[in-house]
């Protein structure tokens, strides 16, 4: 599937974030949120930093993204992530009412978007997401392995 440049400029914000978690020995996973051509939140995991194992790349960047609009409700936003969103990230978007998710790779560990589950998109909730994937999927990939790879050496 071909995306669109804006598509491809909000997944490399996300990657970026990524990049910037690896350099703070977190697992490198990035998001965006986008309202209308600009990104109102960004988050990248802050698991360790914050000693909180809600402190996802996804919840960091919905919250930024509520205060910013003042509203949860974050149906005219879309999300861009590095890697596909667990059970409670993907709940998290359909509480927020994301209207589009886009994430770069598949968790097939933890994915709820499609790998283990798809939650996103099965209908069982008052509100569905439409799904993209595959966005910078080589270089999500290179991070997650790079980083992991690390801890094994050690």
């Amino acid at each position: 599937m071909l995306f669109s440049e804006e598509s491809y400029k909000f997944m490399y914000a996300a990657l970026q974030e990524a990049d910037q978690a690896l350099q703070e020995d977190e697992v490198p996973i990035g998001a965006v949120v986008v309202h209308k051509g600009k990104i109102i939140g960004k988050g990248r995991n802050q698991v360790e930093l914050l000693k909180d194992p809600t402190a996802h790349a996804e919840i960091i960047a919905l919250s930024a993204a509520g205060n910013y609009l003042r509203d949860w409700r974050l149906n005219e936003c879309d999300m861009y992530v590095t890697l596909e969103p667990c059970v409670m990230c993907t709940g998290a978007l359909l509480s927020s009412r994301i209207n589009n998710l886009f994430f770069a790779t598949y968790d097939p560990k933890y994915g709820a978007c499609g790998s283990l589950y798809n939650l996103a998109e099965e209908g069982k909730y008052n509100h569905k997401i439409k799904v993209f994937s595959g966005i910078y999927s080589d270089e999500s990939t290179q991070l997650l392995k790079n980083f992991f790879g690390s801890i094994r050496k050690t």
